[in-house]
């Protein structure tokens, strides 16, 4: 008899005709799993297999727009979801009744999986799971309609004392990798200790999620630089762990994020389900992926009505050659410019969602393109002592976001311009990101005036459930003030490196703790919100808002308590 391992989740909500949505999950064995909702709606699909383990991405079609509809999942024509006494309310597929309707667009990402009920939690309340919490006890409140979740969904080289414990039942952890995953069957823990937790996988299983990888996804400084690689390459564990971990992410998260048009074409995806056991092919696709990324996109566009996403990859789709260095080759650069353009007066918000920020504090802005310049020979030569030194700190101080990449860095600034500007632009152009374990907004402006008619922002919201230490707390303050300013632009005039063609301004934060931020869109007007974990008096946790902003009307803060 199958059970239900892991899920549902549902993934895919159609905004368009508002008849389809997607739900993955994973089963203890092969079977049938069914998607069947109080409306009539439904769907079916045969498991697939990969290393042991059973899946199914049920495409649902019969959605009638405007509409929400409770669904349960059965296997074997057995009930497994909703679980039996889960006190959960239930799980629902909400579509839209048209295109005008509001979206409303929550993200953050750098999520440790939440420690089990009872236990001390060291880094404070789970974001993530106090949305879900207030969610669940207020059925009728307002759900985000797809969460975006920005990278580091797990952390294969930061385990859980839970999990260490059982990776050292499984193989000796003084033999490298040692405590971080080695294997798909320790990726698929990480993901059974994250989206097992009560409230997360209630949530995942009524509110659309779109997702993309970060390095703690593989590993801490992924596709850092070549000399990164070819370290990691002479290793003898990286192999089984890069290829593990983008199988894991192609079944755990990319497909997901695909449409069920993308799935219906996908040529993997109909190969895998089509053979008994679909390891070796999907194992051949990631030894494909790793030794030549441009062979693959994982980046997607999503439409949601007048709201178009375009999720990119920052971390795979790097050229490390430092005399070519960028942060997206030169296929995934043009689909970018292709997606944003495409349709001009389509859409009336744009957001491009990428795990590394385009614009931080700027201290640290210059001081990746003064390393850039560095590690690239500008003092010195290429592999002289300021390489050497420049290749060093760049791995111990994280220096590999797009100011490190300044050719990238200036061809998305000027497709942001390109895509702002015109009869047809959109009222906002929305750069949402994380990584940095803090959030902010920041606002550019255009040397010598001018600039697009929309209104750009840098949206950052990170962690969602991790730390920081005070020590790079006050680092990233130093970054905005004036002082840190200077002194960044003496490190770039150091490094021979050019000054940007735009400067920018924080207009908000920085705000440090767990935390997630929204967009509310509708028509041309953007309502931006951040809300913070926080313990409550008297017990229990809760949402704080510490920020509301219309975006679309010039300075105009609602500001709430911090």
């Amino acid at each position: 008899m199958a059970g239900l391992r892991l899920g549902p989740l549902l993934r895919y909500v159609d905004r368009e005709a508002g008849d389809t949505a997607t739900v993955w999950i994973e089963a203890d064995r092969p079977c049938t799993a069914k998607v069947r909702c109080d409306d009539g709606a439904g769907g079916s699909s045969r498991t697939f297999q990969i290393a042991g383990h059973h899946y199914a991405l049920v495409t649902v079609t019969g959605l009638r727009p405007g509409s929400e509809t409770a669904y349960e999942v059965l296997l074997d024509g057995r009930r497994v979801w909703p679980l039996e006494g889960s006190g959960f309310p239930p799980s629902t597929i909400r579509t839209p009744a048209g295109p005008d309707e509001e979206v409303r667009v929550s993200f953050g990402s750098c999520r440790w999986a939440a420690p089990a009920e009872g236990e001390h939690d060291p880094v404070g309340p789970d974001a993530l799971d106090t949305l879900a919490a207030g969610l669940a006890a207020a059925p009728s409140a307002k759900r985000p309609d797809v969460l975006l979740l920005l990278g580091d969904q797990v952390y294969a080289d930061e385990t859980s004392q839970a999990t260490r414990e059982w990776l050292a039942a499984r193989r000796d952890l003084r033999e490298p990798p040692g405590a971080e995953v080695a294997d798909y069957e320790e990726y698929t823990r990480l993901y059974y200790e994250s989206w097992l937790d009560p409230h997360i996988r209630w949530l995942l299983s009524t509110v659309p999620s779109c997702m993309i990888f970060d390095d703690h996804d593989v590993i801490d400084d992924w596709n850092t630089s070549a000399s990164w690689v070819a370290q990691m390459r002479a290793t003898p564990w990286w192999r089984e762990r890069i290829l593990s971990g983008l199988m894991s992410y192609w079944v755990y998260q990319h497909l997901g994020n695909l449409t069920p048009a993308e799935l219906a074409a996908d040529e993997l995806f109909a190969a895998v389900r089509a053979d008994p056991d679909g390891t070796d092919r999907l194992r051949a696709f990631a030894a494909r992926a790793d030794s030549d990324p441009a062979r693959v996109r994982w980046s997607y566009r999503r439409d949601f009505g007048r709201v178009r996403l375009l999720m990119v990859d920052t971390r795979a789709a790097r050229v490390l050659e430092e005399d070519r260095r960028a942060m997206l080759d030169d296929a995934e650069a043009r689909w970018l410019r292709d997606q944003a353009l495409d349709g001009p007066g389509s859409y009336d918000h744009l957001l491009i969602g990428t795990s590394l920020p385009w614009l931080l504090p700027p201290l640290i802005h210059d001081a990746e393109g003064w390393n850039a310049a560095l590690c690239r020979g500008e003092r010195g030569g290429p592999g002289g002592r300021w390489a050497r030194f420049g290749e060093d700190l760049r791995r111990r101080s994280d220096l590999e976001h797009w100011a490190a990449f300044p050719s990238s860095f200036e061809q998305l600034t000027d497709l942001i311009a390109e895509a702002g500007s015109g009869p047809s632009a959109p009222a906002t152009v929305c750069v949402l990101s994380g990584d940095v374990h803090h959030a902010y907004v920041a606002e550019p402006y255009w040397h010598g005036g001018g600039g697009p008619a929309a209104r750009v922002l840098q949206l950052t919201c990170s962690p969602v459930h991790n730390s920081i230490p005070a020590s790079i707390r006050l680092g990233f303050r130093f970054g905005w003030s004036g002082t840190g300013r200077r002194l960044g632009r003496f490190l770039a005039r150091h490094g021979r490196a050019d000054e940007p063609r735009i400067g920018w301004r924080k207009t908000s934060g920085p705000w440090f703790g767990n935390q997630l931020m929204s967009l509310s869109l509708r028509g041309r007007s953007a309502v931006l919100r951040l809300d913070q974990a926080r313990a409550r008096k008297g017990g229990g946790t809760g949402l704080t808002t510490v920020l509301e902003r219309e975006l679309t009307e010039a300075d105009t803060t609602r500001a709430a308590r911090r």
